[in-house]
């Protein structure tokens, strides 16, 4: 999505979109054109182009593929617009994170909650000398001559005796 469609949509579109404000994202845009000269071949992309490129980027973990795709450029093109952009944004130390120092000092309050998760036993019902016998009454024959089935002559023979009975 070009920056031309993006300017005309309303404060709370923009930020569900882009991820940042919009009075942000024209502070980080005037950040990158006065860092970012003007020299050699002008790029395809405009500076809020390029910005609104990194913040998707970010915003939507999509592919460098993808992002190339939808703005017509190569993959190769829209990481080096990426890394271009995170480094003069962090250059500029408005938008920079405080180093390591900053963030152990002891005015912090940290809160550390452990959770053990060790494998546990799990109870399972023992097997028993029923139902070990149970599961040998269902089990099913192996061959067709086993099913149970008499052939003819048995159920003829059987039939004879009923009747002289």
């Amino acid at each position: 999505m070009r920056y031309e469609t993006m300017h005309s949509l309303s404060e709370e579109d923009f930020k569900r979109s882009t991820g940042v404000k919009r009075s942000t994202f024209d502070t980080m845009r005037q950040i990158v054109e006065q860092e970012l000269g003007n020299f050699g071949r002008p790029p395809k992309l405009s500076r809020a182009d390029q910005l609104l490129l990194t913040l998707m980027y970010w915003r939507e973990y999509r592919t460098e593929f993808h992002i190339g795709l939808a703005y017509g450029i190569s993959e190769s093109t829209v990481c080096r617009t990426i890394k271009k952009i995170e480094n003069t944004l962090i250059k500029s130390e408005r938008f920079h994170l405080p180093n390591k120092k900053a963030l152990q000092s002891n005015s912090m309050a940290l809160e550390i909650i452990l959770i053990d998760a060790t494998e546990q036993p799990v109870e399972r019902p023992k097997k028993t000398a029923a139902s070990v016998q149970r599961q040998k009454e269902v089990s099913y024959p192996e061959s067709a001559d086993d099913c149970g089935h008499e052939d003819g002559e048995n159920s003829f023979r059987r039939l004879l005796r009923r009747q002289e009975t």
